[in-house]
């Protein structure tokens, strides 16, 4: 059927651009996408589908199909935005691609529905929250929503420096991230008797140079940097006694990030504690890396070379950056699952304020996620 997604696309390509910009105009952040989901439940409304939503998280969950007849299949978009400087004002910000991600799979749906296709299986179509807080994925994994699913797709854009614009691959290798929040107190003091007190600056000054003393494979990808310090108070002469730092620590591989994990624990509470002083470091937030799903990252591939050709399948990135998507994987271990890296000219990089791309690449994203579900779920 890759004939028919070709022609329907091409016909609906200022539409799937008009569909991006409205979602770009209307960003909203983690946890709050509460336009968004009306808008979306609006859109599977008037394709005759079913949908799921929640009381107590803005997830949308649509259903296609009967699991009777066949595999069950998911396909993922996360739907959040970015709180961020803008032109000189703070906004939500859509500078990760989730605007465009929504789009493609929205389109997708009516690409097959349109196209007259009818599903061996069930379609499952989840718009999942706060991907950026890295729990959105677990909130929809705590409402069992992929508890039956046989196989699960997703797409990312991708900047240019991994992939350029007309080309995809079958996979995205992110790394697994952890974000560490940690806290120091010491004793206040005069600075003309700093004897008499306990300096958390001089503790964060340990704490860097412990981090930094930290010793990994050299082979595999790993890093841990303090990212935020906050110590002190207006008063120059004063020792402070309080502070908060943080640690964005990444890791190619889930084992490895454990290793690095206890090393940390380890440096930061040894070093930071050298003056006396008390340190308690806890998790914020954190990522699993990707692991590897061979039959669906095959199918995806053969997906790609019939839209994109040959030439337009490589080999998938490997990124130290995150992705909640691979919780689905790591809960689920018999679940096949990937998350297609779409090339699309974008730059200067995922997160810039001022991120931009190739809208035309919406329209490639289509053909793949149209003809790997086709592939899945073998029409009538």
């Amino acid at each position: 059927m890759i004939k028919e997604i070709n022609e329907w696309v091409t016909q609906h390509e200022e539409t799937i651009k008009l569909t991006y910009k409205h979602l770009h105009a209307n960003a909203e952040v983690s946890w709050k996408e509460f336009e968004t989901t009306k808008f979306l439940c609006s859109e599977l409304e008037q394709l005759g589908i079913s949908y799921q939503t929640f009381d107590d998280h803005t997830g949308v969950v649509g259903y296609w199909g009967n699991k009777e007849e066949g595999p069950t299949i998911g396909i993922r978009s996360d739907m959040d935005a970015l709180w961020q400087l803008v032109d000189g004002e703070w906004i939500a910000n859509h500078s990760c691609g989730h605007d465009a991600h929504m789009t493609m799979v929205l389109y997708t749906i009516k690409c097959l529905k349109e196209i007259g296709f009818a599903p061996k299986g069930l379609i499952k179509i989840i718009f999942q929250p706060a991907e950026e807080t890295g729990m959105g994925a677990k909130a929809m994994i705590r409402k069992e929503v992929l508890s039956d699913m046989d196989y699960l797709l997703g797409i990312h854009l991708r900047p240019i420096q991994e992939i350029e614009f007309g080309y995809a691959s079958p996979a995205i290798y992110h790394g697994a991230t952890t974000l560490l929040n940690g806290e120091i107190r010491g004793v206040q003091s005069h600075g003309a008797r700093p004897h008499l007190g306990i300096n958390v600056v001089d503790s964060i000054g340990s704490i860097i140079q412990a981090l930094n003393s930290i010793k990994m494979d050299p082979t595999v990808s790993a890093s841990a940097k303090v990212t935020m310090v906050k110590a002190g108070g207006d008063n120059l002469n004063t020792i402070p006694d309080f502070a908060e730092f943080g640690i964005d620590v990444r890791a190619e591989n889930n084992e490895v990030m454990s290793e690095l994990l206890e090393k940390i624990q380890h440096a930061v509470i040894t070093a930071g504690s050298v003056n006396h002083a008390k340190v308690t470091l806890e998790p914020q937030a954190s990522m699993v890396a990707a692991e590897i799903s061979c039959e669906i990252e095959g199918i995806v591939k053969a997906a790609i070379v019939e839209v994109l050709g040959e030439n337009g399948l490589v080999p998938p990135p490997v990124t130290p950056g995150g992705e909640d998507f691979h919780f689905y994987k790591t809960s689920y271990p018999n679940l096949q699952a990937t998350m297609v890296g779409l090339g699309t000219g974008l730059t200067p990089g995922l997160h810039h304020p001022n991120m931009s791309f190739n809208l035309n690449s919406l329209q490639n994203g289509v053909k793949i996620l149209s003809q790997t579900i086709i592939k899945l779920l073998i029409a009538k």
